[in-house]
């Protein structure tokens, strides 16, 4: 099959840092670092703060507002409210912040859609958008970005990545709308007289902040039953928490955001984004990912949203059929209704319809391997893309050896549930150099899109590194059965 290979390779870059929020274990251990600098006189306290911005200086945009939010967090440690001078608080926060190297370990699992901004480029060319998984220290992977371009004649120029990696602002006055979070604590089995009564004295729109205030209120309230009480108002909060927003400007280059894990369900790492790009029965559109949130437990499918990848919403997806990993969301309605691939028993492929985007209760069979490379496991690479003669699919399969390979079905427009073909051999399968990696004889892909009749694929090698491979949409085709 003529499929080609580009040569470009995307390698993780550990000199791409970001600020986090160091806390020692224990609040007596913090209490005693915060002593500890309190003992310093003014003077010390220049000197230490003026070292920490000279040996940490061009790493990072404005780190002393970093280190001011830093102490703002632990300053209810203080015991006492005399004010401390700013380079006091300045380096009180320096010493509850670290460095963390998002891209240390592994830039992988790549999705790619066309970017919202297409302005000024030569014709025949466009411009893309593509999320990475990153892996850094502790194995957490959040999601980074690239961008670039790809020319009429299919030459792929990345831009180079900004040296500087900013953390988004959160948006904790993010509004929930009472109806869609009452369904959810539904579809979790936390619906009961006690959330009902919490959310009938919420207005239509709400706040964490207002939920949280008029949890705690109802808890006094219900003091004799506390005990009881309590674990279901922690589940309510960390729901609220689960479905949260996060924010970026645009002076923030497309490759200084990350999105890192942020709710209880992510707190162990954020994986393998597949963006999107929606198209509205009314002629909006937007871009959706599918990502597994993992909280070292259990892993559970989400939901991102943007409409410019400045302004990102999280939200739960919630219903029987949300299981697993690989759900990957239609570019559009089919007869109506939201339609999603999926991998629910985390062998099969399943295609699912919901006419609520965030809750899915039904699934059907559709796919199971039927050649040797993919006898272990199936599942998708990606969102459908939509051709004249049906839905183009990439898919993973698993044979021998646990090695990964990636193919290709068709589906119907109208009914995606029909195969009107797939390919009996891989579309890629790992070679001697993209064999070697950090899980050794992988390719994956988490989507791909089309620019001048071929099929554009961003891979990533052995969950290490990303490249591309390129072939003619009609030859592709021509190989299915």
């Amino acid at each position: 099959m003529p499929i080609k290979r580009t040569g470009i390779v995307l390698s993780p870059n550990k000199q791409r840092v970001v600020l986090r929020p160091f806390q020692p274990p224990g609040d007596d251990r913090v209490l005693r670092v915060i002593g500890r600098v309190c003992t310093l006189s003014e003077a010390q306290v220049d000197q230490q703060l003026a070292g920490v911005l000279k040996e940490f200086h061009g790493r990072h945009q404005r780190p002393k507002a970093y280190f001011e939010r830093r102490f703002q967090h632990l300053k209810h440690h203080l015991l006492t409210d005399t004010p401390l001078s700013e380079n006091r608080r300045l380096l009180l926060g320096a010493y509850f912040t670290q460095e963390y190297a998002l891209e240390s370990a592994a830039l992988f699992n790549p999705s790619i859609v066309w970017h919202p901004d297409q302005s000024n480029l030569p014709a025949g060319s466009r411009r893309f958008a593509m999320s990475l998984r990153a892996v850094g220290e502790g194995h957490i992977s959040s999601i980074v970005f690239r961008s670039g371009t790809i020319s009429r004649n299919l030459k792929i120029d990345i831009d180079e990545p900004v040296r500087f990696v900013t953390t988004p602002r959160f948006v904790p006055d993010s509004c929930y709308e009472n109806d869609l979070f009452r369904r959810k604590l539904i579809e979790l089995g936390l619906g009961n007289t006690y959330t009902y009564e919490v959310l009938a004295s919420l207005s239509e729109e709400f706040t964490l902040e207002e939920l949280e205030t008029r949890l705690q209120a109802s808890l006094r309230e219900h003091r004799s039953i506390h005990s009881e009480l309590a674990p279901l108002v922690d589940r309510v909060v960390m729901l609220a928490k689960s479905n949260y927003e996060i924010q970026y400007t645009p002076d923030h280059e497309l490759s200084e955001r990350v999105i890192f894990p942020f709710s209880p369900t992510e707190s162990n790492g954020i994986e393998d984004a597949r963006f999107v790009h929606f198209q509205d029965e009314d002629g909006e559109s937007r871009y959706y990912a599918t990502y597994s949130a993992y909280d070292g437990q259990l892993v559970l499918p989400q939901l991102l949203e943007t409409k410019d990848f400045l302004r990102f919403k999280m939200h739960t997806l919630n219903g029987p059929a949300v299981a697993n990993k690989g759900m990957a969301l239609f570019p559009r309605k089919i007869n109506g209704h939201y339609a999603m691939l999926g991998r629910q028993d985390g062998e099969h492929l399943f295609l699912m319809y919901s006419d609520m985007l965030y809750f899915w209760h039904t699934s059907e069979l559709i796919i199971k391997p039927a050649k040797p490379w993919e006898y272990v496991q199936m599942g998708n690479c990606g969102s459908p893309i939509e051709t004249e003669v049906g839905w183009l699919v990439l898919t993973h399969g698993v044979g021998p050896m646990r090695k990964y390979c990636i193919g290709a079905m068709l589906l119907d427009l109208d009914d995606p549930s029909k195969v009107i073909a797939r390919l009996s051999e891989p579309l890629i399968t790992p070679n001697e150099v993209e064999r070697e990696g950090y899980v050794p004889n992988v390719v994956y892909t988490c989507g791909s899109i089309i620019h001048q009749d071929h099929l554009i694929i961003p891979y990533a090698m052995s969950d290490y590194a990303t490249t591309f491979a390129t072939i003619e949409v009609k030859d592709l085709l021509a190989s299915m059965t």
